[in-house]
């Protein structure tokens, strides 16, 4: 089975393009405002955890907001002691959800580009 593609912006943090640049040279980035500050409601240890991802997946954006929350809220709580196999399960799939492995990032659907206004053939 191969591998699934990475996007662009995953690929540059990883130097996955470094190694092979013609594989990501056209891949569409996705527009959106990038992952701002960690939201209020979270105590010490959820807004520890967000600035930590915030790091370690470089890719986030502001759409991803409510699923780093909960993924912040869990990874607090295990920081706590708190460990269950429930608690474990749920954050494992929030991580898939967030593409925090190669293959999982694949899996994320990204809206196509606009298109935009040619000059000689209109609206492309």
């Amino acid at each position: 089975m191969t591998n699934r593609r990475l996007p662009g912006v995953k690929a540059r943090a990883t130097g996955a393009a470094i190694k092979n640049p013609a594989r990501y040279r056209d891949r569409p980035e996705p527009k959106g405002a990038p992952l701002g500050n960690a939201s209020a409601f979270l105590d010490a240890a959820g807004r520890a955890a967000w600035i930590d991802f915030k790091a370690e997946l470089p890719w986030l954006m502001e759409s991803d907001r409510a699923m780093m929350e909960i993924v912040c809220v869990i990874r607090g709580r295990i920081a706590s002691g708190e460990v269950g196999a429930t608690l474990l399960s749920t954050y494992q799939a929030c991580l898939t959800k967030l593409g925090a492995t190669p293959v999982d990032r694949s899996r994320i659907a990204v809206a196509p580009d606009e298109a935009e206004d040619d000059e000689f053939f209109g609206r492309c």
